[in-house]
């Protein structure tokens, strides 16, 4: 004969049995992290984002007890690096250090790229945004402020040039983004990376660049470039003389790229909070900050839940300045 369970016996066997099918994944989570963690960099070393990632990847290690390896993924503003962590194992042994451009900007600007769309990671934490700064070479661009810079391009009606250190970058729509606003007919020079750009930029080659903040602070410090304005929505600390892009004539004008952890979709919720923890603690030290206060960015501590509204916010606003300067998906 069958035997039949009470309905206390089968809710006890009902809970016993989700215990143990939860153990294991709790017992991981509780070991985690057991070896190193890849920190996936998807641009070249030496860069602002490159630079931002080892300043972090040191605080977690400490926290975390298990090293946070640096890996530099170049290529595709940053979807190649950004696709290998989407398709990476999900148990939190591969992370990306994202950017606007992997995150906000190359799915409106790119098509047929291999990296999966935005809901396939799990955002950890924003950690820094780093502006960027209009610059000229005076001897090229005899300028002292945006409305002369505005003025100077319409009289010279075409031709003139901005750099950028590639395609889709912020740098890259900024000018975009002056170019529709002002209604100004310029002419974008993409090269490979900032260190070139702002070499011809002082050597003459092109007419002036958004730059990010990082490799440009030395050229203006140093008196080889001139800073016309910044594009975050304050004035910088380290250039309080330096208007911001608003109170230059174009409020609605801020842009900046920003540094973020993710991880694969599907990483464990436990090993995701333990990743947080870890980077919100550097990114709150006093350490960290002044590191990257001293390389013109802005600390930054969103969690996992604020991140991932803000890259859905900021996901629109590049799309919009896309839309608006007429760029075609490439």
């Amino acid at each position: 004969m069958p035997t039949f369970l009470s309905r206390q016996q089968f809710l006890r066997s009902a809970a016993l049995l989700c215990a143990a099918v939860a153990m294991p994944a709790i017992a991981a989570a509780d070991a985690f992290p057991a070896r190193p963690i890849k920190l996936v960099v998807p641009f070249a070393p030496g860069g602002n984002t490159d630079v931002v990632a080892r300043l972090l990847s040191q605080g977690m290690s400490e926290t975390l007890g298990q090293p946070v390896v640096v890996e530099n993924i170049a290529g595709a503003n940053g979807a190649i690096g950004a696709s290998r962590v989407a398709a990476a194992s999900n148990d939190g042994y591969t992370l990306l250090f994202g950017t606007a451009g992997t995150q906000a900007i190359n799915l409106s600007l790119y098509k047929n790229l291999s990296q999966k769309n935005l809901a396939d990671f799990e955002y950890i934490a924003l950690v820094t945004s780093i502006p960027n700064v209009l610059v000229v070479n005076e001897a090229k661009t005899p300028v002292k402020s945006v409305a002369e810079l505005v003025v100077r391009a319409r009289e010279q009606r075409a031709g003139m040039s901005y750099g950028s250190p590639g395609t889709g970058s912020t740098v890259h729509l900024s000018g975009e983004l002056l170019k529709s606003a002002a209604r100004l007919d310029l002419v974008h020079a993409p090269y490979k990376g900032s260190a070139p750009a702002l070499t011809d930029l002082i050597g003459g080659q092109i007419d002036f660049i958004f730059e990010n903040i990082t490799p440009a602070l030395p050229f203006v410090q140093g008196g080889k470039l001139k800073a016309l304005a910044v594009t975050s929505s304050e004035r910088l600390p380290l250039l309080p003389h330096v208007p911001t892009m608003k109170e230059s004539g174009f409020p609605s004008f801020v842009t900046a790229t920003w540094n973020g952890v993710l991880a694969p979709k599907g990483t464990p919720a436990a090993v995701v909070k333990r990743i947080e923890a870890a980077a919100l603690k550097t990114a709150a030290s006093t350490e960290f900050k002044t590191k990257v206060a001293a390389l013109g960015g802005e600390p930054r501590q969103l969690d996992s839940a604020a991140f991932r509204n803000f890259t859905q916010n900021e996901f629109k606003h590049w799309e919009g300045i896309i839309q608006a300067a007429g760029l075609q998906r490439q």
